[in-house]
């Protein structure tokens, strides 16, 4: 019952976002932006790390791309529940559990095919990376679409206007982008600034990607992020679960 019901709401968010095509393209174009003129003025520059300037850039853009796509995705909870049909959905015997899993493999869905339409981009600028990489790079776009977008849910369930979720979720993901190294690895930075990064779990994840996009699979950084990854990913949906069953969604 558990899939049955998680593909239910699958299915019902999937077919929303499929008939709006415009705005599946549109969330991919603050990378795109990144790519298209900032990527051409690392071209050439050392950049502390093995593989070009794009095997450095393009990683970190598919993590930004799901940091900060899935961490908004919970305005569509607080926009249901002024619609009252969060309260519909309370009477029913769907597990909780189905009704975050539907809603964050749909995000997870959107943000993949997303990632494929920027790697594509980078690929016709310049990107040259194995096959297995670009994959596995693919693969933490979705778990940690998962993560972000259970937290997300979790977090909207508890305020009650949009106002209070943005400022939130802004004051979150801003400092963990930046401190991450998502834009440009924080070997570059000073020590200290090297040191605090590796308290973010996303600076683990894009240095996995990374090591991915150059043919390295099997090395210390991969394999940790890959336990991050999940990690986060299965705390944050048994959280979300947990708001969700607390608050009678």
């Amino acid at each position: 019952m558990l899939l049955h019901d998680t593909a239910l709401i699958y299915g019902r968010y999937m077919c929303q976002s499929l008939r709006s095509r415009f705005a599946l393209l549109f969330g991919v174009l603050t990378p795109l932006l990144y790519l298209l003129f900032f990527g051409p003025l690392l071209t050439g520059l050392p950049l502390g790390g093995r593989g070009d300037s794009w095997q450095v850039l393009v990683p970190g853009l598919l993590l930004q791309l799901a940091l900060f796509g899935a961490s908004f995705a919970g305005f569509m909870i607080i926009l249901e529940k002024d619609q009252g049909i969060v309260e519909r959905m309370r009477v029913t015997p769907v597990s909780r559990l189905a009704l975050l899993l539907g809603r964050v493999l749909r995000e997870a869905t959107v943000f993949v095919l997303q990632a494929v339409l920027l790697v594509l981009a980078a690929v016709a600028m310049g990107l040259r990376a194995p096959l297995p990489g670009v994959l596995i790079g693919f693969g933490f776009v979705a778990l940690l679409t998962v993560a972000l977008a259970s937290l997300s849910y979790a977090l909207a369930m508890r305020v009650r206007t949009p106002q209070e979720f943005g400022p939130t979720v802004n004051a979150l993901t801003v400092p963990s982008m930046l401190l991450s190294g998502l834009m440009l690895p924080m070997t570059l930075g000073p020590a200290w600034l090297d040191v605090l990064s590796h308290l973010m779990p996303f600076r683990h994840l894009v240095d996995a990607v990374r090591d991915a996009y150059v043919g390295s699979y099997a090395t210390a950084h991969v394999l940790y992020g890959a336990l991050v990854a999940v990690g986060l990913a299965v705390l944050a949906v048994t959280v979300g679960t947990r708001v969700f069953r607390t608050a009678g969604a």
